[in-house]
């Protein structure tokens, strides 16, 4: 059975994407930004940021029957690897006894020049 959730953006439709997607036990949630429908949450805070995108994250996985305990991977796309402490401790907030696997890369830029970091993660669900 495959589960689709949406996060209402226009451009879910025009690219053709889901906000998340779970497939039998596996959940796969999409690159999640501090964006608030048109609103920047934590304008030149990485950290706030990250909390901010990890609370959607984790809305996203409760929606499909999930949590935070069931992330086995996340990845984190930053446009400044110097930030990466703050990323850290903020992953540190949501993850440190779950301790999933974890990606964090440098890129060139992300879709709005505004945003400093852009996360996915992989839940695999017990049912």
């Amino acid at each position: 059975m495959r589960q689709k959730i949406g996060s209402g953006s226009p451009w879910e439709d025009i690219v053709g994407y889901s906000r998340a997607i779970k497939i039998g036990t596996i959940i796969e949630v999409a690159g999640t930004t501090a964006m608030d429908g048109d609103i920047l949450v934590g304008k030149d805070d990485v950290y706030a940021q990250t909390v901010f995108i990890f609370q959607k994250i984790e809305l996203a996985l409760k929606e499909l029957g999930s949590s935070l305990n069931d992330v086995v991977r996340t990845r984190m796309f930053v446009i400044n690897i110097d930030t990466w402490q703050l990323v850290g401790e903020a992953h540190g907030v949501f993850f440190k006894t779950i301790k999933p696997v974890a990606t964090l890369v440098e890129v060139s830029r992300l879709i709005n020049e505004e945003l400093l970091i852009e996360i996915e993660v992989t839940a695999i669900t017990t049912v």
